[in-house]
């Protein structure tokens, strides 16, 4: 059940009709080709106890 509403677009000012509030169609491509990038694959480094960290007494006990 969508819903269209007419309003401005926040970009450009155009009449718009559209389902959700925010830029017109025209628009996001227009941001899309220019602001959007590729996903980058980052990894994050193993983790290391600072120094002054230590081991728990009963996680060490024998």
């Amino acid at each position: 059940m969508s819903m269209a509403t007419s309003f401005d677009c926040p970009r450009c000012g155009g009449a718009v009709t559209e389902e959700y509030y925010g830029p017109c169609g025209a628009c996001r491509d227009v941001l899309r080709a220019t602001v959007g990038s590729a996903a980058l694959d980052v990894e994050a480094a193993a983790y290391e106890p600072k120094m002054n960290v230590t081991p728990n007494a009963v996680a060490t006990k024998d």
